[in-house]
């Protein structure tokens, strides 16, 4: 088991930056890669970025290339999504989620939230002026 917390959401205006936070408790953290995910109202979750279980490597979605980036300290169990030139479609619950890396391969569906093996609570982020 492994349980997942997000923490920093607040409002920002546009051009802001913000630094969520992931704290993991339970099982062998390093074992996973997490990703992130967020929710806008009335929309489906969609991926926003990765980073496997080393910090070796990530992938974020085009719209948040060059603006966010996904570091990890597995010694501290967070994962970090720096969020920088914050605009107003990015507002939305943001989730961080961990997929197990046990098995070969795993690292290929980190773009797809049904492979995912734990979800935290989800922290709001509200982009405006």
């Amino acid at each position: 088991q492994l349980w997942l917390a997000e923490s920093g959401g607040t409002l920002v205006q546009p051009g802001g930056s913000l630094t969520l936070s992931c704290a993991a408790s339970g099982r062998d953290f390093s074992s996973f890669a997490v990703g992130w995910f967020r929710q806008a109202l009335g929309k489906g979750r969609e991926f926003v970025g990765a980073i496997n279980w080393s910090g070796a490597s990530t992938t974020t979605t085009d719209s948040v290339k060059g603006r966010f980036t996904i570091s990890r300290d597995n010694a501290k169990k967070t994962v970090t999504l720096q969020m920088n030139s914050l605009k107003p479609e990015d507002t939305a619950i943001y989730f961080c989620a961990a997929l197990w890396e046990g098995i070969a391969g795993a690292w290929s569906f980190a773009r797809d939230e049904n492979r995912y093996d734990y979800w935290g609570q989800g922290t709001q982020v509200t982009v405006s002026s």
